[in-house]
């Protein structure tokens, strides 16, 4: 099985968020269940000058407002994993992130940008740009590829089927109609049944209108986003699209969080033996500013401040989780009303609450390993990581019941001997605090909340068992489809 993997970022090359560690993580588990896997990335300046043996397969000449394209094929480092890059100067190498410049205001070419990732997957899906390795599939990621689906329905049947990811529905690639033009398109794909959303241009849809099948990264979030209050105006399409859309569980990259080898850790540890959590505790509750107590239960936050990860909800709840006597030790950047009110948080309870903006991915290693309990009170999560890595070190979650938090955190009630976490349903701070109230009781009682840890730290979300999922998918679409075949490129929408 040959498949070509498509996202805009990489773990640990380029990283905003949890794509880049699915892109990371997943090629390897397929591999390793012996599947035949490519990445194909954009030239950003930080994967350029990082994937090892590049050379040459196609020089593609000037497309998308470029002068100069070039497609490289080499080697991620660390992993080895074949990667094609498209080096594209004009377009990908330049600073700030993959998305926005530096004053965080997204690039105004970006349709352009991430046209040429789509068109550049399904000519590579064609057998057009490198004749000697042909996939059976092609696997994009979110917007930024989707509009390598609508591209391999534009031109002749290929071999390889399309698949799409979503990995968060509520960010959609929209751009003006008037960019249409640009996509080198037939013009009967800028309408309703194409890429047209309420007078705008929808890379998100062409993902989910010309995949073979849809994919999400939990079963929960493939369920809610086909509802009204999750589907961000695109649950209609997905409604639509019946059994071709399901959801499978992103995992953990056990190489990279593991608290027993953990080079990053101040102390590893294991569930045989936590000693080294609780000395890695101490030292950061020290380096954050934190009084140093052990009885005292320490929460953590690593998320980007939004309000779709529930970040106002911890505000209005920090009143009660200090007079409890608890800790707050947050690493994030976003909002900057957030940022700006935690930072007044921290400067008003010196020694309780410490704040990092920006985002440290070795400090984040020491953050969750020496944590008692992680926050994610998101208002939907379509599957959320940083609860996976609470569970792997011990750090028990506080998890809001939607999308992935539900399928991966169990809360069946006080003392219930399956719990791994502590859940809450309302979107609100009477609710978040609640539950923190639930989980400094079950801190303040050793014995149960040691065998909590033990129970976290026992769970199994590796990347093994989504990658089985994701190749009895693959081999369910790679056989030609007579039926399919037959239907119009765009239907009814």
């Amino acid at each position: 099985m040959r498949v070509l993997q498509v996202g805009a970022e990489v773990f640990p090359l380029v990283k905003t968020g949890g794509l880049a560690d699915v892109l990371g993580a997943l090629p390897q588990a397929l591999m390793g269940a012996g599947a035949d896997v490519r990445l194909l990335l954009p030239g950003l300046p930080a994967i350029v000058d990082a994937v090892l043996h590049q050379k040459v397969v196609r020089d593609i000449g000037p497309a998308f407002g470029a002068a100069r394209i070039t497609l490289r094929l080499g080697q991620m480092p660390y992993s080895h994993v074949p990667v094609y890059v498209i080096d594209a100067p004009y377009l990908y190498r330049r600073g700030g992130s993959p998305y926005q410049d530096a004053k965080g205001a997204e690039w105004a070419d970006n349709v352009q940008r991430f046209a040429l990732l789509g068109w550049t997957a399904a000519h590579l899906a064609a057998g057009e740009l490198d004749p000697s390795w042909l996939p059976d599939v092609m696997h994009a990621h979110d917007w930024h590829a989707a509009m390598s689906c609508a591209y391999m329905t534009a031109h002749p049947p290929t071999q390889a089927a399309p698949v799409f990811t979503v990995h968060n529905l509520a960010y959609q690639g929209l751009f003006p109609p008037g960019d249409f033009h640009l996509l080198g398109l037939p013009s009967r794909y800028m309408a309703a049944t194409g890429l047209e959303f309420h007078g705008q241009l929808s890379f998100m849809k062409a993902g989910l209108k010309f995949a073979r099948r849809v994919t999400t990264v939990s079963p929960t979030y493939a369920t809610e986003i086909a509802t009204h209050e999750f589907g961000f105006g695109l649950d209609g399409v997905i409604r639509g699209r019946g059994g071709d859309v399901r959801g499978i569980l992103n995992g953990v990259d056990g190489k990279v969080w593991d608290p027993e080898h953990d080079v990053g850790l101040l102390a590893r540890y294991t569930a045989k033996d936590l000693s080294g959590k609780a000395r890695g505790k101490q030292t950061l509750q020290a380096e954050l500013g934190l009084e140093q107590r052990a009885d005292v239960p320490l929460f953590c936050v690593v998320s980007r401040l939004t309000s779709q990860k529930g970040l106002d909800l911890v505000l209005g709840a920090l009143p009660g989780l200090l007079r409890q006597g608890g800790q707050l030790g947050l690493q994030g950047t976003g909002d900057a009303a957030l940022e700006t009110a935690f930072q007044a948080a921290a400067q008003a309870n010196p020694g309780r609450v410490a704040v990092r903006i920006g985002y440290d991915e070795a400090f984040a290693h020491r953050l969750i390993g020496g944590a008692d309990a992680i926050l994610v009170p998101s208002r939907f999560e379509p599957c959320g990581l940083t609860q996976l890595y609470g569970l792997r070190y011990g750090t028990l979650p506080v998890v809001r019941r939607v999308g992935g938090l539900a399928d991966t955190v169990v809360d069946a009630g006080d003392d219930n001997p399956a719990n791994t976490g502590f859940a809450f349903d309302a979107a609100t701070p009477a609710a978040l605090e609640h539950a923190l109230q639930r989980a400094i009781h079950a801190f303040r009682q050793p014995e149960r909340w040691h065998r909590l840890m033990q129970r976290a730290m026992a769970q199994d979300f590796s990347w093994d068992g989504a990658a089985r999922q994701y190749l009895t998918l693959y081999e369910e679409i790679v056989a030609p489809d007579v039926e399919r075949a037959a239907r119009p490129l765009l239907q009814t929408a």
